[in-house]
């Protein structure tokens, strides 16, 4: 997952409470969660209740205001690497400069 994370470009790393944290010109859009197998991914509110609502067992809303905004938290064992890919390109787009996510060609979702 982390190197899938740093094949995005201009993806920069650096850890936050002891969790690796991903971003884009400073701006957030994963955290993962090795020791509990979960994702933290930055999608907008529409893009999380799609996933939501297809599939609720891998994907729910993060607790507190956070969820509010579209942070949804993933259970890596429920979704294949393809569809983590797709929901990985998705949350990096939605941080990235409209600039560079031009220079990257959309996955196909799981």
């Amino acid at each position: 997952m982390r190197a899938m994370a740093l094949d995005m470009p201009g993806t920069a790393v650096k850890e936050r409470y002891g969790r690796p944290s991903y971003s884009v010109k400073k701006k957030t859009y994963l955290t993962l969660w090795a020791d509990e197998q979960r994702a933290v991914l930055k999608f907008t509110p529409a893009q999380q209740s799609a996933f939501c609502e297809e599939l609720p067992d891998a994907f729910e809303p993060v607790q507190h205001k956070l969820g509010a905004h579209g942070w949804t938290s993933l259970q890596l064992e429920h979704v294949s690497e393809r569809l983590f890919r797709y929901a990985l390109d998705l949350a990096w787009r939605n941080v990235a400069p409209k600039w560079l996510a031009l220079t990257r060609t959309a996955p196909p979702k799981g």
